[in-house]
């Protein structure tokens, strides 16, 4: 097992200082080892979950070789060779387990931005104090965005925040976290080959939640409402003046009506399986309010944003992958984490095999359908895809 740098090198050297985990504590398990702390109903901090991580690799025993960066992987008559910047090594088969958040995903028009604006992006923000004083323009409204303006905001400094697609979900529903739900319902347990639109499933935006020991809500209805300026997607920056889609009221709509579906899916189970006595009665909330006005565009050079930050998501990099199984927009080739290469094979990608595969809870599940079709290929049987 080669990595880069430390255990939980990502966690530890690339998210912002108050960052929890989105996803309960009693959800972080991975095979044979799972959360056994007195919080379960809990969001871990940074701290915490490199502390789970790094029990986990000490009690797996894993044969792990620290500080070990993969500068080139290539195909061989008999497997693959790996080159390091600790030596090379040769193999039959081979799991990328990189991940897909390796380099923020920054859009082109970022080098219209006067220089005179410092951008950072979510690799680089730790916190408020890092920022020049003065107004922030955050770009980007997923599951980052909304914290970061948040905390921004919170900092004394003025915030606009630009909004394009996201996915709105509440913190709790009907008494329960609402990832308890996505689970029981088996929402999360849906295989990627059940899903319609496989492609946009593996690139939606993360949704609108985060994980605070209160269980907020974190919504953009919530931000309004303690002054954070929302407008559109940021379209364009021509001759230093940022501009902005007209398009909230649809954005607003489109996430609200999602989130609504999901909730019916919700109840939907509690009906079918006669639950009503474990939950509490249903809900709906209110919809996502749209400003009475909302600006179209905003002169980066008036001195009202000092700063912007760049919440846009991120992207894998494949740079040192010297195998023909990258697409034209930079993705890996695979189905279900069997990569179209013998011997190769990828986890911890979005929806790799089911919906809950970028957390935590969904790696275990991913990595015994994926470890028994390599078994079966390093066994030389006809392998066919895991049930």
């Amino acid at each position: 097992m080669l990595e880069r740098g430390e255990v939980a090198n990502s966690w530890r050297r690339e998210r912002w200082d108050s960052l929890r985990l989105l996803t309960p504590n009693w959800q972080s398990r991975l095979p044979g080892y799972r959360y056994d702390g007195a919080d379960p109903d809990g969001y871990m901090t940074m701290g915490e979950v490199i502390d789970f991580i790094s029990r986990f690799a000490i009690e797996a025993a894993a044969p792990l070789r620290p500080h070990t960066t993969v500068t080139s992987v290539r195909q061989t008559d008999a497997g693959y060779h790996i080159a390091t910047n600790n030596g090379d090594l040769r193999c039959r088969t081979v799991v990328l387990a990189s991940g897909a958040c390796n380099v923020p995903s920054v859009p082109a028009l970022r080098q219209a931005v006067p220089a005179s604006i410092p951008c950072v992006t979510t690799f680089a923000y730790r916190n408020p104090d890092g920022l020049p004083e003065g107004g922030v323009l955050v770009v980007g409204a997923s599951a980052t965005g909304v914290q970061l303006a948040d905390e921004i905001h919170r900092s004394g400094r003025r915030v606009t925040l630009s909004v394009g697609e996201h996915v709105r979900l509440p913190r709790t529903y009907r008494g329960r976290d609402v990832l308890w739900w996505m689970d029981a319902s088996g929402v999360w347990n849906q295989r990627y080959d059940e899903i319609d639109d496989l492609t946009r499933a593996r690139t939606l935006p993360s949704p609108q939640l985060v994980g605070t020991p209160e269980r907020t809500t974190l919504h953009l209805n919530a931000l309004s409402a303690i002054g954070v300026e929302l407008v559109g997607r940021l379209a364009a920056v021509r001759d230093g003046r940022a501009l902005f889609s007209g398009g909230l009221r649809n954005q607003f709509a489109l996430a609200d009506l999602k989130m609504n579906r999901l909730l019916d899916t919700f109840d939907e189970y509690v009906r079918t399986n006669a639950r009503d006595a474990d939950v509490a009665p249903p809900e709906r909330f209110d919809p996502t309010r749209v400003p009475a006005s909302s600006r179209l565009s905003l002169d980066l050079r008036s001195g009202e944003i000092r700063s912007i930050v760049w919440a846009t998501g991120f992207r894998p990099d494949y740079s040192w992958l010297d195998v023909p199984v990258i697409d034209q927009k930079g993705y890996l080739r695979h189905d279900g984490g069997i990569v179209d290469a013998p011997g190769m094979y990828a986890l911890g990608l979005p929806v790799l095999r089911r919906r809950k595969s970028s957390f935590i809870y969904g790696a275990e599940d991913d990595a015994r359908d994926v470890v028994e079709h390599l078994a079966g290929y390093l066994a030389g049987k006809t392998v066919s895809q895991p049930a």
